[in-house]
């Protein structure tokens, strides 16, 4: 299955959800004007697309429907769909990997699908030639370590771990003296799921930064931060509280294939400028893939 029929098959309940609305709206209205579209922004709010971004694609929306005289249903919906890939493709969501070694530091809370989605990546790289360390950073929570083990072996990466409860930044260290040793392409490092809440996990993610920038300062360092899409408007919290504490290059959308939520991606990465880096649909190692805006605004509208 190629990548668009995966994300169509992964979106099916967000393009279920966000159809019906759309076209609720057009089924009550005989001609383009502002009631429509009024009604239209209304839906892309109840979409999960969050109020700002809506007001944003909506009054882009006003402008063409002016300029360009639209007048017909299907065009309103096809400069929708236009609006909202203006929005997914502004943002650079190329993976910036260009030194050996990169790093790549993954964050995020508890449950979102961290470690698979590691293990996924792991993969991704693997298959494109690329030799991969990973650290098992997170090693205040009960079974990460081992959890994370069994992804790395399934991906065919290195895995550096130490006991529960060890210092997260001295495995980050072990792990990028291994990976300098064995002329390893990419170290991806694991950390604690941390809630913006609980302040010493933040001192711990600054930690494992601060040994990374001191041991690797010359190589390229990416910061994904994983984001369960089930979770709707509560990803746009999450993004935010983990801006403060790191300088996020992009964004992790996990368990796309089980919500109707998937609007939510529109408005984190509108209200953030952070790009979607990678979007997972499905539970195999190898469906993890790189996001493409074009191909996403097409499989919801």
């Amino acid at each position: 299955m190629g990548f668009f029929d995966k994300l169509k098959q992964g979106l099916t309940k967000t393009k279920e959800s966000i159809n019906d609305k759309i076209n609720n709206v057009f089924s009550n209205f005989r001609k383009v004007d502002e009631e429509l579209l009024e009604e239209l922004e209304e839906a892309l709010v109840m979409s999960d697309i969050g109020m700002e971004t809506s007001v944003k694609i909506i009054n882009n929306l006003r402008e063409r429907v002016k300029k360009e005289k639209i007048e017909e249903s299907e065009q309103v919906k096809e400069a929708l769909r236009e609006e909202i890939e203006k929005i997914l493709e502004e943002p650079d969501n190329s993976l910036k990997l260009e030194t050996k070694p990169s790093v790549i530091l993954v964050i995020g809370v508890n449950g979102v699908g961290k470690t698979t989605s590691i293990g996924k990546m792991a993969a991704r790289l693997a298959r494109d030639g690329k030799k991969v360390v990973v650290a098992a950073a997170d090693t205040f929570r009960a079974a990460a370590v081992e959890q994370l083990e069994v992804w790395a072996k399934r991906a065919g990466a290195e895995i550096v771990k130490r006991q529960e409860g060890s210092d997260p930044a001295s495995v980050v260290y072990e792990a990028i003296d291994i990976t300098k040793k064995e002329n390893a392409d990419v170290l991806i490092i694991d950390t604690a799921g941390r809630l913006h809440n609980k302040k010493y996990l933040m001192d711990e993610l600054n930690k494992i930064q601060k040994v990374v920038n001191k041991e690797m300062p010359e190589s390229s360092k990416e910061v994904l931060l994983v984001i369960d899409a089930t979770t709707g408007q509560n990803a746009i919290s999450q993004v935010k509280a983990f801006k403060e504490q790191a300088d996020i290059t992009g964004i992790v959308l996990t368990k796309l294939d089980g919500t109707a939520k998937g609007g939510v991606v529109v408005g984190i990465v509108q209200e953030n400028n952070i790009p979607v880096k990678f979007i997972g649909v499905g539970e195999q190692i190898d469906d993890m893939e790189i996001f493409n805006a074009k191909d996403f605004a097409k499989a919801i509208i």
